[in-house]
């Protein structure tokens, strides 16, 4: 039997604690920007992923009008750190609600290093980094989604296997629903299945 749930009557903070509870896991973009003034921000988002090849483009949602959203408004840019699983509580401690102006980075104890093509400065314990240029925002009733072109990318040597990043190195969170995080499972691999090659498995003159 199943249960049925109907966001038109339901209460919206219900219906989204059933979302976030279902649409799993889900990556963490953890986004550093800058503000007018100069004061540094950074909070993850979990809803992120990429939005486009050419160019690479990557978005992320702001669930109300938060200081990252104001500030790439302002500014034009932000960096996408990966949330590496050995900094889990000090990524789940900037998602504090501090007043505004505060730097995150200075609250939690967070060190930075220079980006290199955006003003945002960079988690440096962070073993990836791209750094974005605002493409354009689109407003979705109490939410908006910022979409950011990648002008460059940064990874640490240590995740990095024959020039490419290993998922074992690095070592993601991902967010579940409630107050639950994923941490790196088991991995499992499989190649696409060419048409070509289904025909020869699968059609009538296979077996």
């Amino acid at each position: 039997m199943r249960v049925d749930f109907d966001p038109q009557t339901m209460q919206s903070r219900a219906f989204y604690q059933l979302m976030t509870a279902v649409v799993v896991p889900r990556p963490i973009a953890w986004v550093s920007t800058i503000a007018a003034d100069g004061t540094a921000n950074l909070a993850p988002h979990s809803f992120f992923t990429i939005a486009c090849v050419t160019p690479p483009v990557v978005q992320f949602t702001s669930v109300g009008r938060k200081d990252s959203l104001r500030n790439i408004e302002q500014t034009g840019s932000f960096v996408v750190n990966l949330a590496p699983e050995q900094l889990f509580e000090q990524i789940n401690a900037t998602s504090t609600d501090f007043p505004h102006g505060t730097s995150e980075f200075e609250a939690v104890g967070i060190a930075t290093e220079p980006s290199l093509r955006v003003a945002p400065p960079r988690v440096a314990a962070s073993p990836v980094a791209l750094e974005c240029e605002l493409h354009s925002t689109v407003l979705l009733g109490d939410s908006t989604v910022v979409f950011g072109r990648v002008v460059h990318a940064v990874v640490d040597e240590t995740v990095l296997v024959d020039g490419h990043p290993e998922i074992t190195r690095m070592r993601p969170l991902t967010r579940l629903g409630k107050n639950e995080w994923g941490t790196l499972g088991g991995i499992r691999e499989i190649a696409r299945v060419p048409w070509a090659q289904w025909q020869k498995d699968h059609g009538p003159e296979a077996g």
